[in-house]
């Protein structure tokens, strides 16, 4: 699913077009972000793909979706 990440003032955030969901990203797999799983509020886990450490943000990615319900 198309996932855009971006920083807010409280931190990042993933925005779901399809859904019309945005959720602040609470977890992080990797320090880096990239290639690794996040975790949103609403309990939501998606793998981001494998990118550059300084990929600048916003940025639109095709994530997969790991758990939690629709």
């Amino acid at each position: 699913m198309k996932v855009m990440i971006r920083k807010t003032k409280a931190g990042l955030s993933a925005y779901v077009p399809k859904k019309d969901l945005e959720e602040p990203i609470i977890g992080v797999e990797n320090e880096e972000l990239w290639g690794g799983s996040i975790t949103l509020r609403n309990g939501w886990r998606l793998v981001l793909p494998d990118l550059p450490r300084d990929t600048p943000l916003p940025i639109t990615v095709e994530a997969r979706k790991i758990s939690a319900e629709d």
